[in-house]
């Protein structure tokens, strides 16, 4: 039960999932066989600590799945000055395909923001070092991540569950990012999100689960999976008006040319 390094076009690809989260733990293959079932090729499992990167090492080792090395901003308070250069020579030794997941987190007061940029800034470095793209976190910070990207000059990855403006939106796409889409979007509520899922270039998208958080509205009781990116993606396609078909394939070549696979 493995994923194929480079799977078939028209498969689904999950761009962010944290297969190797405690929720998802008890019934790892199952959640496997379900995502593959529904017709994911392929997802990518970002790390969020230093303490996770061997977590995130089996995924691959155990499932073949793409896998990120990156700091999470949320889990601050976890990481310690020896990290960087642990996720330096990780990024070295594993052949990640992205660093991520890295990013600013302005939402959470406990988080220190100028020791968050100073951490994101460092990591930007290595994404340009090792030549790989970056998996951000930007909640409540989309101008300061934008700014940091354009000052290091990081082009190309994926702002991961992004709910900013068309404007910022724009923006992150002149800086070479694709823009992930998923749960969120199928709140009925979430006006911005789904009108930014419509109306936004196709060629700029990307799906995501965030599995095993951003649940669905249609499961909220019930941690999130990567076999939902059935459900999400004839959402997508009933929100830009198309067939799922073309929107899977155009989909599929989103993501490998934001993880720099042209």
């Amino acid at each position: 039960m493995r994923f194929d390094p480079l799977p078939a076009a028209a498969c689904l690809i999950d761009s962010h999932c944290h297969l190797d989260a405690p929720e998802l733990r008890p019934d790892i293959d199952g959640v496997v066989a379900r995502a593959q079932a529904a017709g994911v090729g392929q997802l990518l499992v970002p790390a969020v600590t230093a303490g996770n990167f061997d977590d995130v090492l089996a995924m691959r080792q155990r499932y073949g799945c793409w896998i990120a090395f990156g700091l999470h901003p949320i889990y601050l308070s976890q990481h310690l000055d020896d990290h960087l250069a642990l996720l330096d020579a990780a990024l070295a030794a594993h052949a990640p395909v992205a660093v991520g997941e890295i990013g600013l987190d302005f939402y959470l007061p406990e988080l220190d923001p100028m020791r968050q940029e100073a951490l994101l800034v460092e990591q930007l470095k290595l994404a340009r070092k090792h030549g790989l793209p970056a998996v951000l976190h930007v909640r409540r910070s989309v101008d300061r991540v934008l700014k940091h990207l354009r000052e290091q000059k990081v082009e190309g990855g994926i702002a991961h569950a992004f709910n900013g403006s068309e404007q910022q939106a724009q923006a992150f796409i002149r800086q070479g990012f694709k823009l992930g889409f998923g749960g969120a979007m199928t709140y009925s509520g979430s006006r911005r999100i789904r009108q930014l899922a419509a109306t936004l270039p196709l060629s700029n998208l990307v799906l995501e689960t965030d599995a095993p958080d951003i649940r669905p509205e249609y499961a909220q009781d019930v941690p999130n999976e990567p076999a939902q990116l059935a459900r999400f993606v004839a959402v997508l396609a009933e929100l830009r008006g198309m067939e799922v078909s073309p929107l899977r394939d155009a989909l599929y070549a989103n993501t490998l040319a934001a993880l720099g696979w042209t």
